[in-house]
């Protein structure tokens, strides 16, 4: 009973129902390779970007291949947290570790003590080095034995989803946050597979390491435990009448109705920008529940007269429908919107701004730290002045402007 009453107020603890990240969180996320990749990190920076736009929210990617709860090739665990994490006085620090601790085996007894001893010891430092921190502990991707054949002898994602039970009790006593990355991700693949073997086989190349097919789920996976908001806009307008009847995170206004429909639509956030021309991506997407749980984006017009329209936003014909597609809905993300555009360029600053934090980090700081440069100091402030360029424009770049909307017979 008291396990109980301690996991209810845990999930008390972290605003379950409401986004967790606040204004003027500082989010490091810390971990091996998979997030050294830099792709779920930085799509779920994208999303908070363009769906909560003006949210003063600093991120920073401190991923380092092979990295286990003990450290790797960055230093150990002591050094990584001191020199990677605690300078940038984290609020919230997720941590994705677990895929090199289990040495890529079956189950085995002294590797997972070996990995929770360590786990605890580095949640001990991370909590003295940065009083108050949020931990957000990720139950470690999956070993793909979905579209290829489990290891011998018994397979290896049992081993990371052994590791992930132990970090569902730990957050538990430590009042951390848990984000599973690996059953959404499992799920999909089985959907991909069932689809397309072959292709599905492509959204984790290497068993391991995840493309950015893979890293869009995962990123989904940790913003549906953070409490991240589904809707971008909802719109649904009567033709007939030329009443709006439903709108959700938005302001439709200058309804005006006759042969042609038109109207004024200010969104309050962007869709989150995703590659459906990548076809690895497209399967993961239409193998997953992402767009229904973080990005839905939709118009629906009835009481037209039967026939073709054109949609057009800003004067510029975005594409052509039936008055039946249009009354049961439109999903906008999948279209060439001005909104998917100026989320694009969102997208593109945030590659731009983790790249230049990459190369102070892990091309200044750390190889030259022993070579008594004089003007190192110097270069690494002038790559932190243009990240903090990067971020201002990044942020300039989410906020949403009002757009003009048309139907016009065709």
């Amino acid at each position: 009973m008291r396990l109980i009453l301690t996991f209810l107020l845990a999930l008390a603890a972290f605003g379950q129902g409401a986004f967790q990240l606040k204004p003027g969180d500082r989010v490091v996320f810390y971990g091996d390779s998979i997030t050294d990749q830099r792709l779920y990190t930085v799509f779920t920076e994208t999303f908070v970007r363009t769906r909560l736009p003006g949210l003063d929210v600093k991120f920073t990617h401190s991923g380092w291949g092979g990295d286990r709860v003990t450290g790797g090739g960055g230093g150990i665990v002591d050094l990584r947290l001191r020199r990677d994490v605690a300078p940038y006085k984290p609020t919230v620090v997720t941590i994705m570790l677990g895929m090199n601790d289990g040495r890529y085996k079956p189950f085995d007894q002294y590797i997972y003590d070996w990995y929770t001893t360590g786990y605890k010891e580095m949640i001990r430092q991370l909590k003295e080095l940065a009083p108050g921190v949020r931990i957000t502990a990720i139950r470690p991707s999956p070993y793909d034995e979905v579209t290829r054949a489990p290891m011998p002898g018994g397979g290896y994602n049992p081993v990371l989803i052994k590791f992930g039970d132990f970090l569902q009790e730990l957050a538990v006593k430590e009042g951390m946050a848990v984000a599973d990355l690996n059953a959404p991700v499992v799920k999909m693949l089985e959907q991909a597979k069932a689809t397309n073997a072959d292709l599905a086989q492509r959204i984790l190349p290497d068993r391991v390491h995840p493309g950015p097919s893979g890293h869009l789920i995962m990123a989904g996976a940790l913003l549906k435990a953070w409490g991240a908001p589904a809707v971008v806009s909802e719109v649904e307008i009567d033709a007939a009448s030329g009443k709006v009847a439903a709108q959700d995170n938005t302001a439709v206004s200058a309804v005006k109705a006759g042969s042609a429909l038109s109207w004024t639509q200010a969104d309050k956030a962007l869709p989150m920008p995703i590659n459906f021309n990548d076809a690895p991506t497209a399967l993961a997407v239409k193998s997953s529940d992402f767009q229904q749980t973080l990005n839905r984006e939709t118009l629906k017009v009835t009481g037209l007269k039967p026939g073709r329209y054109a949609l057009r936003i800003d004067g510029l014909q975005v594409k052509v429908f039936t008055a039946e597609e249009l009354a049961a809905g439109l999903d906008l993300t999948a279209l060439p919107t001005p909104m998917l555009e100026q989320a694009n360029k969102v997208h593109d600053l945030t590659l731009k701004r983790t790249g230049v934090h990459n190369v102070r980090w892990r091309t200044l700081e750390v190889p030259l730290a022993k070579d008594e440069l004089t003007k190192n100091a110097a270069a690494m402030a002038a790559l932190d002045a243009l990240d903090e360029e990067l971020e201002a424009k990044q942020m300039a770049a989410a906020k949403p402007v009002p757009h003009n909307f048309e139907l016009v017979p065709v």
